[in-house]
């Protein structure tokens, strides 16, 4: 994570196409794709936990659960650098789509 401006630069230099697991860094580093967990969902299905906890609950006796919920972002700009069109159909499932 030191070097990701660094790599992203490196990438787009090179032709490279990256995806990575956060999506902050299709926003923040302006990288070509991401997928990855709704933190949003992620902190509300953790609330629930902190509420039956508080209600009693043991928590060893609490389900272990995955995310359910994922986010797909792409970034147009980075695509347009690297000489890349998007197809539309991939565009329709992206949750975030940077321009």
């Amino acid at each position: 994570m030191a070097q990701r401006a660094r790599l992203t630069e490196l990438a787009a230099h090179y032709n490279l196409l990256t995806m990575y697991c956060y999506s902050t860094l299709v926003v923040d580093f302006a990288d070509l794709m991401a997928h990855d967990v709704s933190y949003p969902d992620v902190i509300r299905r953790a609330a629930s936990y902190v509420d039956r906890i508080l209600k009693g609950a043991k928590a060893s006796d609490l389900p272990v659960e995955q995310p359910v919920k994922f986010e797909f972002s792409i970034n147009l700009k980075m695509a347009k650098t690297l000489g890349l069109i998007i197809p539309p159909g991939v565009l329709a499932i992206a949750d975030e789509v940077i321009e």
